[in-house]
């Protein structure tokens, strides 16, 4: 079924967000603080607001995505009663304490809030293979589900307002140093006799699996705080470590990663943990977090 739908802010990702309503059948009112950007929408059926109030007014949902937290005060504070009996959907990047603070300014005009993380860039706006990450009240998720699934696969975090910031800054953490880990790959295999990183990865891309099943594995034990190293070890991983140092210095990769594996896990074995599992190194990154 459609619906009325808002989208303020026009940059690369909130041009990609209202597209993806219109395609849906959702009547998209759209603005942008710079003229200009609206054109090609208004050409597939948005409506174009003149200002930020006449944007509001229009739908009953209000999907804001802006540079920063605090531009999407400066836009909404003047035109914040227009937002009461409305669900404010924040897909802005920020803090979780941005967002906790948000959902509580939003609850005091009558707003219900949603506050959200998008887990691709713009080309990705749409598929259903992407996930959008949403935090805030179960109920007020249930109801606008159906039409931010215009978006790609909508996933509730939960009631707090700052979990799908925090989810969204932990899981680009792990795309980053995986990307990382992937490059520094690219770069070993290729030093010797010139491999392709098409070839690497697609041997990268089986290995990935088997990634995600020792992540599952090893997540109970984070949760219970007891690592039987019934698989792997932290010594056989420090032995495995090694060759991977000695491997890259030899051929000049110089990545900085093995170095910090290599240190994180001799902490864990000096520690008295090298028969325990490498999830035992959680309790080190912890310790470290609070130095």
């Amino acid at each position: 079924m459609s619906a009325n739908v808002t989208v303020l802010g026009l940059g690369s990702m909130g041009t990609a967000l209202a597209g993806a309503f219109l395609s849906a059948g959702h009547r998209t009112t759209v603005w942008n603080r710079t003229p200009g950007k609206a054109g090609a929408l208004v050409a597939k059926g948005a409506a174009e607001a003149l200002d930020p109030a006449a944007a509001v007014t229009a739908s009953e949902l209000v999907v804001v995505c802006l540079a920063t937290y605090g531009s999407v005060h400066e836009v909404l504070e003047p035109v914040a009663d227009g937002l009461a009996g409305r669900t404010l959907v924040n897909l802005t990047s920020g803090t979780p304490e941005e967002a906790r603070e948000t959902a509580a300014w939003a609850a005091a005009h009558g707003a219900e809030y949603l506050d959200g993380g998008i887990m691709t860039t713009p080309p990705g706006i749409g598929n259903p293979e992407f996930m959008l990450l949403y935090s805030g009240e179960r109920a007020v998720f249930d109801v606008r589900r159906p039409v931010l699934a215009a978006l790609g696969d909508p996933v509730h975090l939960g009631a707090d307002a700052g979990l799908a910031s925090l989810y969204d800054t932990a899981l680009l953490g792990l795309m980053w140093s995986t990307l990382t880990g992937w490059l520094h790959g690219a770069a070993l295999v290729g030093a010797d006799g010139g491999e392709k990183a098409t070839a690497f990865t697609e041997v990268a891309d089986r290995w990935m699996k088997a990634v995600g099943f020792f992540m599952n594995t090893y997540a109970p034990q984070v949760d219970a705080g007891t690592y039987p190293g019934d698989d792997a070890t932290l010594d056989v991983h420090a032995a495995a470590i090694e060759h991977l140092v000695h491997a890259s210095e030899a051929r000049g990769i110089a990545s900085g990663l093995p170095e910090i594996f290599r240190d994180l896990t001799r902490r864990g074995i000096e520690a008295g943990h090298g028969r325990d599992s490498w999830a035992r190194l959680v309790e080190l990154v912890r310790e470290d977090g609070r130095k």
